[in-house]
């Protein structure tokens, strides 16, 4: 019989002898096993200091030898109805380059190299992003190189060349990708707020490259680059430092534009318009080579969800969740979303539908929930019922099993994504920006596990009764008209009116 501690010998197949030792009781003479003990939440709270001139510092603690600090300002493409279009994209081109104590975008990155760094620029529709990670030792380096970057930058008639040159080549190549995905993001956003806010084109046209000069940004930089409009946020770094780095270089700090008053800020609200937006394109030859991607016609149709401050925004990403979908070639497996909507009703049931995935975008005031479809020119009349069949049974019954499936692969995703350092500093300085907290993820999980089948079905049917916004690209010969897809939409089964399907 065995007993507690070192029992008999067991012989093995080596010739040698091996203790059994049990699994469940003690081992004698060693000292009882302390284990950690859960902390207290506030250790994994955001912590957020606001300084005198309103520059809102946020922090999180995250193990580790590295940090990410950067800061968020509350400025963007839907900020320059008053402007030429495109400087914010002008600006994240520009980023890291030469500043009053840099000589050059050199001089930063061997400076960042001392300790481990990278850096990064981001501009969106509502917010630019200046990022650097490093080692948290270099701390006082990094807040001071993100000072200088943001408010001293140069921009030297050679360096806005350079841009010109870079933006004109990113457009050219943005017309040439085989995934249209960017160029449709933007002609649904202009099609669902035309000529306003968030439907201002988040890229510098071409016309736009030489009339943008230094003194076009500077007029736009003092309007927008005010420290009330940004957040200093770090992940891995301890909040006190992090204050006093950004009392020491961002406090009382002079912009090289001056400090002059504020006269031009945009503090409009978001006006959903829908409408159609159509770009007649040859997609024969986008994809050449020994896998060519077969001629296609892209179509993204959306509808005003709502702004990420409601409290609908959380029903509404688990509705995102629901409908998922992916490209026909998506590879099944577990967290592939195989059994979502778009998968099931349309990817299983029509072999030539090259893609039908759901997206979903917020912001502070709006929000637009879409679907983009791929298929053969010769398709399209159909791919747009089966599209907007989809959108009608949104608002049908929801299975108990569908709803908690897209509510844990929700809660999946969060928390995965959650795990990165980088996506946890966005998170914390996008949430701060917004509302000057953060809500921690077991409130957001709290939140999307509070989500019923009446929830769906009551912001589905809100979200019905606005006007579609739609974006075509490629082929459109056989495209229905802006009101047969509306009226589509306006039915009980999505299908088109019945005159379009005889006479078309």
């Amino acid at each position: 019989s065995r007993r507690c501690g070192l029992a008999a010998g067991r012989s093995y197949s080596g010739g040698g002898a091996y203790p059994s030792v049990s699994l469940t009781c003690p081992l004698p003479g060693v000292p009882k096993a302390v284990f950690a003990a859960a902390e207290g939440r506030e250790r994994f709270e955001t912590r957020v200091t606001v300084l005198e001139n309103g520059l809102r510092v946020a922090s999180q603690k995250k193990f580790g030898q590295f940090c990410t600090v950067g800061l968020l300002i509350n400025s963007g493409s839907r900020h320059e109805a008053k402007y030429l279009s495109g400087i914010a994209h002008f600006l994240e081109k520009l980023a890291f380059s030469s500043t009053a104590q840099f000589g050059s975008k050199d001089e930063i990155l061997l400076t960042l190299e001392k300790h481990g760094g990278i850096c990064d620029c981001q501009a969106s529709r509502d917010t630019v992003m200046y990022a650097v990670s490093a080692d948290a030792k270099g701390l006082d380096t990094v807040v001071n190189l993100l000072a200088d970057v943001a408010l001293q930058p140069r921009l030297s008639d050679e360096e806005i060349e350079m841009t010109r040159m870079a933006i004109r080549f990113e457009l050219e190549d943005l017309n040439m990708r085989p995934d249209p995905e960017p160029l449709l993001t933007e002609m649904i956003h202009a099609a669902a707020y035309r000529d306003n806010t968030v439907g201002l084109n988040r890229f510098c046209p071409v016309e736009n490259t030489d009339k943008i000069d230094r003194e076009v940004l500077h007029s736009y930089l003092r309007n927008y680059y005010t420290p009330d409009r940004m957040v200093l946020a770090g992940v891995g770094v301890e909040h006190e430092q992090l204050v006093e780095c950004a009392k020491k270089h961002l406090l009382g700090v002079e912009p090289v534009w001056g400090s002059g008053q504020t006269k031009d800020v945009d503090r409009s609200v978001a006006q959903y318009t829908g409408g159609i937006i159509k770009v007649e394109k040859d997609m024969s030859d986008v994809s050449l080579g020994p896998t060519p991607i077969p001629e296609l016609t892209h179509i993204m149709i959306g509808l005003e969800s709502c702004s990420f401050l409601e409290e609908d925004f959380i029903p509404f990403a688990v509705l995102n969740m629901m409908m998922g979908g992916g490209g026909s070639f998506s590879a099944g497996g577990p967290g592939k979303g195989m059994f979502t909507r778009l998968y099931l009703n349309v990817l299983n049931r029509h072999h030539w539908m090259y893609n039908a995935t759901s997206y979903h975008h917020s912001y502070e005031d709006t929000g637009l929930l879409c679907i983009h479809a791929s298929a053969d020119p010769k398709q399209v009349r159909e791919m747009v019922e089966i599209i907007t069949r989809e959108f009608i049974l949104m608002a049908g019954a929801v299975g108990e099993v569908e709803l908690e499936r897209a509510k844990t692969q929700l809660k999946s995703m969060l928390m995965m994504n959650l795990e990165s350092r980088p996506v946890i500093f966005e998170d914390v300085g996008r949430q701060v920006l917004a509302t000057n907290t953060r809500k921690l993820p077991h409130e957001l999980c709290a939140l999307i596990s509070q989500v019923k089948s009446t929830d769906i079905k009551r912001v589905v049917t809100k979200m019905l009764h606005k006007k579609p916004a739609v974006a075509a690209l490629g082929d459109l010969t056989d495209l229905p008209t802006y009101e047969h897809i509306q009226a589509a939409l306006s039915s009980k089964d999505g299908r088109l009116p019945r005159m379009y399907r005889l006479f078309r």
